[in-house]
């Protein structure tokens, strides 16, 4: 039996052994309340901590009460237990900032929560008279600052505080909550979505239009993910263009338009999200749904997935022919067995983005005690009242397992900001600031990756690998994320501030074809990836995880999806006998569709395709450096002196582009080769002919015999394929000198600068 499937089976024994407790007891789920007020609904870290919670998010001032009606079997006293935690404990910091109350019929109980414990549990909160058995309950947040509240449950049995343990709790939460055996059956589905950000409606929009029945689940109330108003990264990665240059278009149509990052709430069109998917006759929407386990035929195929309702805590089965994982964490990969890689230190951090803003009266902000003791100097200042991106922690914690106390420690560090701003070196200019928004929902950038039968590295990228299954063009930078020194001799440990670290090889212009095979399971024969979780090493992450870049992802797999739906086959089987079907899908317009898999494609009327984005005049994409025989090295791998300027106008360019300085400037470019084995090598060297080029663009060659000038014509076209031209044979041998410097000289026009190449006889 699956270790994903024995806890609800033994749920069903648990049901009888309880069934007296039951009649003694009553649990109330924070999130059932019926208005939960001003409390916000947290579903990151059920993972963690088997459960959504409510937190009292108020930026230091007290939320709203929630409330909710229950009713108990019988009256009478009964002990009380709230599951909670003091969230700064963990840190032995001093003051308990989620104090909070639980009002019963009016009145608040003795015991005040949130309090203690550095890990979740049942907290005793005494003994309550029962009056009435329809009874007023309340959570009243004391803070503002994060209070956290699981459950309540109420005992007539001294001796029946509830389990602390993950799955023991779990199988009594059901049998106390007298939830049914089995789930709900939610449907049969050809492709079921689990996660709602980019990667997720990309793969939803795309199948449905092709034909499949989809259903989406999300954990949140909204979709977007990191691209939501709840986390405000801006959506960022180059759409339309490439090898398909009709990728994007389904992603333009939800796309935030936000001017910063963080920007405001209605930058980031949630509604206009959520309606673009509801459009879709094709697809069904489950908000607020998180998948918590799965069934599987056998070790390679996933039958169905069983998600918790995140405001009843019902459960529901979805059945499916194909599964796309696109929960970021690679949530459904690890449920299910799919190989996969973590890296549990050294990785991308979480942001918890933030705003402030300047008001016309003096604005209130008690000294904090247990936030980050930090002075102005220990961060970056947070100017036009946004703090970014690289409020950013986390690289050593465990990017699962540490979720929350990431979280946590990064509002230690932005509130400790703030109390430096209000009432340490920054309180004269800031006595009327007030902060705007906080996010809670944390902006995680690398967990789990699941593998495919390609994984995308560094190289691949660096050097232009073609393989035959490219598709979507990523464009971001390979963007990776260290801590800021600067700012981390306050918490060496533990930094909340970083720093992007930029490989600029990617073809912005361009984008770089990422092969299909990244983006379905190894191992699992029915289960596609989408968005950051995709089959890729920790350095590649560093240019597809963006979020349009993820949502392109989305948008080939679902066209991926419909071909094995249409063909009754694997995704391993679309590369290796349905290719050229999905070609042709991905040439389409996102508008195409079709009723059903084998229905005919259309357009809807009156449709007139977007005007391109990369302009024709801008040329095709460059020669990839891996294509290329010999030794090659391209103008990034050049050591540069002087001012020189990145281009990419002109055809027949090695790389991303290619470099030119001024005729009146002066500058060298050195190609400095490694030479393994001796021999005569021919070198060649290529350019972009150009009336403004050099018409005795000056070289060197320093090999084995010594140093040979000579100048190139770069106003001619270059004879050789893919722009090159020969300079000459020479002798190489290894440790002594292999290198061509180009601009060495004056020149009578601008100086071309991009592959050298080295060929053995």
């Amino acid at each position: 039996m699956r270790p994903t499937m024995r806890s609800f089976v033994l749920a069903c024994f648990s049901l009888v052994a309880t069934s007296a407790l039951a009649a003694d007891s009553l649990l109330v789920e924070a999130e059932s309340f019926k208005d939960p007020g001003g409390w916000s609904l947290d579903t990151q870290f059920i993972e963690i901590m088997g459960s959504p919670y409510l937190l009292a998010h108020g930026l230091g001032q007290p939320v709203k009460d929630a409330t909710t009606t229950v009713t108990f079997p019988s009256t009478g006293q009964y002990h009380v237990y709230v599951r909670t935690k003091d969230w700064v404990a963990r840190w032995k910091a001093p003051g308990a900032p989620g104090k909070f109350q639980v009002v019963v019929d009016g009145h608040p109980l003795a015991e005040t929560f949130g309090t203690t414990g550095a890990d979740w549990f049942w907290q005793d909160g005494g003994t309550v008279q029962i009056a009435n058995t329809a009874t007023a309950l309340a959570l009243r947040d004391l803070t503002g600052f994060d209070g956290r509240c699981d459950a309540i449950f109420f005992t007539k049995d001294a001796n029946a505080a509830p389990p602390n343990d993950g799955e023991k709790l779990a199988q009594w939460r059901r049998a106390t909550l007298g939830l049914p055996e089995k789930p709900i059956a939610a449907g049969s589905y050809d492709l079921v979505v689990v996660g709602g950000g980019y990667g997720g409606m990309g793969s939803a929009i795309s199948a449905a239009r092709m034909g499949c029945k989809v259903a989406l689940i999300q954990d949140r109330p909204v979709l977007g993910g990191n691209g939501s108003s709840e986390v405000r990264v801006w959506a960022m990665g180059g759409i339309r263009r490439g090898l398909y240059p009709n990728l994007g278009e389904i992603v333009e149509e939800f796309q935030d338009k936000a001017k910063a990052s963080p920007g405001t709430k209605e930058e980031f069109g949630d509604d206009r999200k959520e309606a673009v998917v509801r459009t879709e006759k094709n697809i069904t929407l489950f908000l607020n749904n998180h998948v918590i386990a799965a069934e599987m035929v056998d070790k390679q195929h996933i039958a169905a997935v069983i998600s918790l309702d995140t405001t009843t805590s019902q459960r529901r089965r979805f059945e499916g022919k194909f599964f796309v994982d696109s929960t970021g964490h690679g949530t459904v990969g690890a449920l299910t067995g799919a190989e996969l890689t973590l890296r549990e230190t050294e990785h991308l951090g979480m942001s918890n983005m933030w705003r402030w803003d300047m008001t016309e009266s003096p604005q209130a902000f008690a000294p904090i005690t247990w936030g980050l003791d930090l002075e102005m100097e220990d961060f970056p200042y947070p100017r036009r009242g946004h703090a970014e991106w690289f409020w950013e922690g986390g690289f050593n914690v465990h990017p699962i397992a540490g979720l929350e106390a990431i979280r946590d420690w990064n509002l230690r560090a932005v509130f400790g900001a703030w109390n430096a701003m209000k009432n340490k070196g920054g309180k004269d200019e800031h006595a009327n600031a007030k902060l705007e928004w906080v996010a809670y929902i944390g902006g995680t950038r690398e967990s789990r990756q699941l593998i495919g039968d390609v994984v995308l590295t560094r190289d691949d990228i660096d050097q232009k690998k073609p393989f035959p299954d490219g598709t979507v063009p990523t464009t971001w930078d390979i963007d990776l994320h260290y801590p800021k020194e600067q700012y981390a001799k306050k918490v060496p440990d533990n930094p909340f501030i970083s720093k992007a670290q930029m490989d600029k090889a990617v073809d912005r212009l361009h984008g770089y074809p990422v092969p299909y095979r990244c983006f379905y399971s190894k191992n699992i024969e029915n289960l596609f990836m989408a968005g950051r979780d995709v089959s890729v090493t920790h350095e590649a992450l560093g240019t597809v995880r963006v979020m349009k870049t993820g949502g392109m992802i989305g948008e080939v797999v679902g066209k991926a999806a419909s071909i094995c739906v249409k063909n009754q086959c694997t995704p391993r089987a679309v590369y290796e006998r349905y290719f050229a079907e999905l070609k042709e899908l991905l040439a389409l317009h996102g508008a195409a569709r079709r009723e059903t898999v084998n229905s005919p494609i259309t357009l809807p009327d009156g449709f007139a395709p977007p005007p391109p984005i990369v302009d024709a005049k801008a040329g095709p994409p460059g020669v990839a450096v891996a294509s290329l025989p010999g030794l090659v090295m391209d103008d990034d791998q050049a050591k540069l002196t002087g001012k020189w300027i990145q281009g990419s106008g002109l055809p027949d360019y090695v790389g991303t582009g290619y470099r030119y300085r001024n005729a009146k400037e002066e500058g060298t470019a050195r190609y400095e080769f490694k030479i393994e084995k001796a021999g005569v090598y021919e070198v060649r060297m290529n350019y972009g002919e150009h009336e403004n080029r050099a018409s005795k663009a000056p070289v060197t060659v320093e090999s084995a015999e010594g140093a040979k000038h000579v100048t190139v014509n770069e106003r001619i076209k270059p004879p050789l394929p893919h722009g090159f031209i020969s300079l000459g044979k020479f002798r190489f041998e290894p440790g002594k000198p292999a290198v061509v410097i180009i601009g060495d000289g004056p020149a009578d026009g601008n100086v071309h600068i991009d592959a050298v190449q080295l060929l053995p006889e």
